[in-house]
């Protein structure tokens, strides 16, 4: 009987299908405007004041950018200051968001899975990777998985040579 040689890789041969999170990041920087600093004494927004600073703030530093709004004080903020920042930062930013620079992470990324088309994996053997070098959040995972399970035949998370099973679509008897 006579050794080959030759290496096989098995993983490239199979049927598995791998998707790599890190695909879907968007590249554009992340911003955190904090409301706190158009408060009066710290604890209150002066509508004035704040229409004032609406009106002459130079919006087109947030070209392209994603940006989260919030407030890291304790301050009661009325809803319609919120809204008067996104007419004004929605132009230009690529992404404004309500809450603190996880919440943007997890639009940013619901925003891209939305795109991907999930058809594509019916019945197929996926493997989600697991290894990234850019921040995915552990929403993004469980979004994805939440939409493949109907249609994929199984689902594994990992590296396509060391996965650990996740889902496995039930044979019909």
């Amino acid at each position: 009987m006579e050794i080959s040689n030759t290496i096989i890789n098995r993983v490239a041969g199979s049927a598995l299908v791998s998707i790599d999170l890190e695909d879907l990041y968007h590249p554009g920087e992340r911003v955190l405007y904090d409301i706190k600093d158009n408060l009066f004494e710290g604890i209150v927004l002066k509508e004035k004041d704040f229409r004032d600073f609406i009106r002459t703030h130079n919006w087109k530093q947030y070209n392209e950018k994603n940006v989260a709004i919030t407030c890291s004080v304790d301050a009661i903020i009325p809803t319609w200051a919120y809204m008067l920042l996104v007419t004004k930062m929605e132009p230009q930013a690529n992404m404004v968001v309500l809450g603190n620079l996880h919440d943007l992470e997890k639009a940013l990324f619901k925003e891209a899975l939305d795109k991907v088309d999930i058809e594509a994996y019916r019945n197929r053997k996926v493997v989600i990777k697991g290894c990234s070098d850019k921040p995915v959040p552990e929403y993004a995972y469980v979004e994805l998985t939440r939409k493949l399970r109907p249609l994929a035949a199984s689902i594994m998370f990992g590296e396509p040579c060391s996965t650990v099973p996740v889902y496995r679509k039930p044979k019909d008897r």
